[in-house]
């Protein structure tokens, strides 16, 4: 089967479209036929190697896993014995390592049945970013009916997930984002929207309940003056530099946290089978939509990846298989 590699760390000019073999499908897992994929920003970041503390576990001098992707959407192929719920046919979404293939294996409590009125395209732009937005706001998050809740980077592939999420919660919504993205923001439900090149949410005065902070761009104590006292602050990631990345803010959201009335926290975002039927609900009760910038065809993974590393992307980037 054709799937889309790198063998060294760089620049997307390292992935390359080889042969390689079928995928051993283990006793919990399913045998996918991809018809489509989607990146992450954590794509490019392995690609590169960047930041560097992440070879200890990437691999030092070269990659470990050399493949591409994770989000995936596609028709069940084959699966394990001690599988019951899927049938060859099944159209699926969910999560799979090496996902820009023709062909992955994948757990099976990491897929669940793709949204009828969905394509392959648009469901594979669903399940990190979507994740990601639903446990930061409906889990630790805590986010309640009549909150505020500010969303920084409204305009990217967690943000705009995280807008409509937080809409179908009942909160009050301000999304933060650049000139260009307002009315993008605005279409998908926010009730507020400032341009981060116009204004500065952190010395507005206005506090918020929670505040999602998809971008890493600002300083804890920024954050936590547009906090209310005992408000919530979620942080995906993002931001600092080749070395550590967003390390320094994460940790120093960890140890702060204990010592303050307000909850500061990373997000750790794992996709499951019953966080999927949730998105998979909202999406067939159109209450959540996925934002698709571009779509890349299968060779075009190197300039797919090159697009999303630039961070200008609105919603997710798909590579169709």
């Amino acid at each position: 089967m054709k799937a889309i590699v790198y063998f060294k760390y760089g620049s997307p000019d390292v992935l390359e479209m080889r042969e390689i073999d079928m995928p051993a499908i283990e006793d919990d897992h399913v045998l996918v036929k991809v018809h489509a994929a989607s990146l992450n920003p954590f794509d490019w970041h392995l690609t590169r190697g960047v930041p560097y503390f992440m070879r200890a576990f990437a691999g030092m001098s070269k990659p470990r896993n050399t493949s591409l992707g994770i989000d995936l959407a596609g028709t069940i192929e084959a699966f394990g014995r001690n599988v019951t719920q899927f049938h060859p046919g099944d159209e699926v979404f969910g999560q799979g390592a090496g996902a820009c293939a023709e062909y992955v294996g994948a757990k099976a409590d990491q897929i669940a049945p793709k949204p009828s009125n969905l394509s392959f395209e648009e469901a594979a732009a669903v399940p990190v970013a979507a994740t990601t937005a639903l446990q930061s706001l409906r889990g630790k998050g805590r986010l309640h009916r009549g909150q505020a809740i500010l969303v920084n980077g409204a305009a990217g592939g967690v943000g705009t997930f995280a807008v409509q999420i937080a809409k179908s919660l009942g909160a009050e919504v301000t999304g933060v984002c650049s000139t260009r993205n307002v009315d993008m923001v605005r279409s998908i439900g926010a009730d507020h929207v400032l341009d981060y090149l116009v204004e500065d949410f952190t010395r507005t005065g206005q506090r918020y309940d929670l505040i999602l902070d998809a971008v890493g761009n600002r300083s804890l104590s920024d954050l936590r003056r547009a906090l209310t006292p005992k408000g919530t602050l979620r942080l995906v990631g993002g931001g600092g530099d080749h070395w550590l990345g967003p390390m320094p803010l994460l940790l120093r959201a960890l140890v702060v946290s204990p010592f303050v009335r307000q909850r500061l926290a990373p997000v750790g975002a794992k996709v499951s089978k019953e966080d999927l039927l949730v998105l998979r609900q909202l999406i067939e009760d159109g209450k959540l939509t996925p934002v698709i910038d571009l779509t890349f065809a299968f060779g075009e993974a190197a300039e797919a990846l090159r697009y999303l590393e630039a961070g200008h992307a609105r919603g997710k980037v798909v590579i169709t298989v």
